[in-house]
């Protein structure tokens, strides 16, 4: 089984650094080693390895629920209702008795870029030496196997299919949202009736004209379309929780040569970018390379973010594909491509794909059309 594997390679992890508890906080990281994920975190929900056995902490209303889905070996509930106050009643109590079996010093492993500082505290106050899991763990979640990348296919594929829908849409007067709401529908369509009784998800955006176009990040709002409009349209899919990230730029009737320039070099570094992806090199020598390409053109003060993120549980993941990255990119990492450019009273420009690399490159699992003319409207 795959998670057996996975929780297996932190086992050896643990053994190597003498750590003989994990807590696993991250709810993605909780996802990767048990399957079990819920809609919200509000009431903590607790992950720990041991040697022989993973545990889990839960609230009393999600104890069905990972009854089902939890690939663990224990399960400690914890209420909240009133019927039941003689219970445990937080989750703090199970992971205190838990941690009371070892003696002080032990070394417990812990998730210290996410793990909140309070929870840091309350165990190493008990007289435990922390270690990081978490580094070892995004090591891991870095690389895809054959399952989950099919996954991501899967998650490309519908987001090709409501970005298509979107922009079949396109006119003068539409809202953002109802532009989003055209692609949502037939996602939710297709994936009903194509996917059944699967987990499928989304989430979108649409930023139009000025100054909208301009801010890399905005959610969709209800502007209308007007000529001359640059708008930038963004989505993300998730299959079975596997997200693939699919983001366009287009150009709305009467645009200047300026704006169609730039939506050209912004084509230009993402091809650069995605040429240039594969084993062997670096994350910083692709953010470097797209770099360029605006900096050949004399725009480089108008760059704002990383060529690229990791993708797959989350919706960014490390490791980066940023200038100062030294890692040595591995077949079987995921990640986007997105360069952008954004200038004051002129617009912003991205496209972004989801690529995978391979023994000897990359695909992208997003195909829609990205050449300028399919890019007016």
């Amino acid at each position: 089984m795959v998670i057996q594997k996975r929780v297996n390679q932190i086992r050896k992890f643990m053994d190597v650094n003498d750590v003989k508890l994990s807590i696993v906080w991250e709810p993605d990281n909780q996802f990767y080693l048990t399957g079990f994920r819920a809609i919200s975190y509000s009431r903590p929900i607790v992950t720990l390895l041991e040697e022989n056995e993973v545990q889990l902490i839960i609230p009393g209303l999600e104890e069905a629920h990972a009854d089902e889905k939890a690939n663990v070996d224990r399960i400690h509930v914890y209420y909240e209702q009133y019927g039941l106050r003689e219970q445990v009643l937080t989750y703090i109590e199970h992971l205190t008795n838990i941690l009371q079996q070892y003696p002080r010093n032990t070394k417990i492993g812990v998730e210290v870029g996410v793990l909140p500082a309070s929870v840091y505290l309350f165990v190493q106050n008990m007289g435990f030496l922390l270690v990081d899991i978490g580094a070892k763990i995004t090591e891991m979640r870095s690389i895809k196997d054959a399952h989950e990348i099919e996954l991501l296919k899967v998650a490309g594929h519908l987001s090709d299919l409501a970005i298509g829908e979107s922009l079949k849409n396109v006119r003068i007067g539409i809202s953002e949202l109802e532009f989003d709401s055209y692609g949502d529908r037939l996602l939710l369509e297709m994936a009903s009736k194509d996917y059944p009784d699967e987990l499928i998800g989304y989430a979108d955006w649409t930023c139009s004209g000025l100054p909208r176009s301009e801010m890399p990040h905005l959610y969709s709002s209800t502007r209308k379309f007007m000529d001359g409009d640059v708008v930038v349209h963004s989505r993300q899919v998730w299959f079975n929780n596997y997200r693939a990230e699919n983001e366009r730029t287009f150009l709305i009737g009467n645009v200047t040569e300026r704006q169609k320039d730039l939506l050209k070099l912004a084509i230009e570094a993402q091809q650069v970018g995605m040429e240039l992806i594969r084993p062997g090199i670096t994350a910083g020598e692709v953010d470097i390379a797209c770099f360029n390409v605006f900096k050949k053109a004399g725009l480089a003060d108008y760059v704002q973010h990383r060529v690229g993120h990791g993708l797959g549980l989350s919706e960014h993941e490390e490791p980066y594909l940023r200038f100062d990255n030294d890692l040595i990119l591995q077949e079987g990492m995921v990640y986007t491509i997105e360069p952008g450019i954004y200038v004051p009273g002129v617009g912003g420009f991205r496209h972004s794909d989801t690529v995978i690399l391979t023994n000897n490159g990359s695909f992208s699992v997003t195909k829609h059309a990205r050449d300028f003319e399919s890019m007016r409207f």
